[in-house]
């Protein structure tokens, strides 16, 4: 499975951001397909999954309410739409996809980054 993320800009705090990820290959064999960011000499942190199929999501805490992913199964593409953005989310976002069980992590598939940048 190939991802290509992209999106990601500079942003004023309180504006809104969509992040796009495309995935191509053997999609058939993903379960979830998720978002993460990482700021420097960070773990790289779980911001957002949804199911492949299905209408499941999932959240991190610290972005629920203010974020919402979604997927287009036709264009094989996910989506991250970041509002009311502050500036600690300030960030490099990664999409990745998995065929696992388990949303919020082991991801076997991972796209180049997006630079998110919110200036307060």
């Amino acid at each position: 499975v190939q991802l290509q993320a992209s999106g990601g800009g500079l942003v004023q705090a309180g504006g809104s951001l969509r992040l796009s990820c495309a995935a191509s290959g053997r999609t058939s064999s993903v379960s979830f397909m998720g978002w993460f960011r990482q700021t420097p000499g960070k773990d790289r942190e779980f911001v957002a999954a949804i199911a492949w199929s299905g209408t499941r999501t999932y959240y991190a805490d610290s972005v629920e309410g203010r974020f919402t992913i979604s997927r287009d199964n036709a264009k094989n593409t996910v989506y991250l739409q970041m509002n009311s953005l502050k500036p600690e989310d300030t960030a490099v976002y990664y999409c990745g996809a998995q065929t696992g069980i388990m949303p919020r992590s082991r991801y076997d598939y991972w796209g180049q980054g997006t630079l998110v940048t919110v200036s307060s």
